[in-house]
């Protein structure tokens, strides 16, 4: 099964593969001889703490390699306009017991970043809104409690 993923955040990825296979990893590589250079392997921290790098970027390669074959990847702003919350929509709640107002987009797993107003489609509150239009209320069960939103603006950006 596919993973959804937006444009931004698979070109993320992109550059983060590009920085870890084109230039950190020469550079672990440089520094793992140049500890071998300096004789005994066994007591060389040096030597073994490069080797656990280059294991640590190694894994990461194979990781983001990993979600980006599985990624589908979707630009939101080639979505129809339907006014329906979809994966990659920007959405404005207000909270009706409160009245604050928030403004999440829905994104991938690994994309996700509650400070930024990224939450992962697999969250409850995306769980809750995905489907809905403007105008409609959606209750949210939270870790504190149900929580009730009102959709005021969906947006395709």
């Amino acid at each position: 099964m596919k993973t959804p993923m937006t444009l931004r955040g698979a070109d993320a990825l992109r550059e983060e593969l590009r920085y870890r296979k084109g230039e950190l990893r020469p550079k672990i590589i440089a520094a793992i001889d140049e500890a071998r250079s300096h004789g005994d392997l066994r007591e060389n921290a040096e030597y073994h703490a490069s080797r656990e790098q280059h294991g640590f970027n190694e894994g990461r390669i194979a990781d983001i390699e990993a979600k980006l074959s599985d990624a589908q990847v979707v630009d939101v702003t080639q979505l129809p306009k339907s006014g329906r919350i979809v994966f990659g929509t920007t959405i404005d709640l207000a909270d009706t017991d409160s009245g604050d107002e928030l403004c999440y987009q829905i994104v991938g797993e690994d994309e996700a970043d509650i400070k930024k107003g990224l939450i992962s489609v697999n969250s409850p509150i995306a769980r809750a809104l995905i489907g809905k239009n403007a105008g409609d209320v959606v209750q949210v069960k939270t870790p504190g409690g149900t929580r009730e939103f009102e959709i005021m603006k969906v947006q395709y950006i």
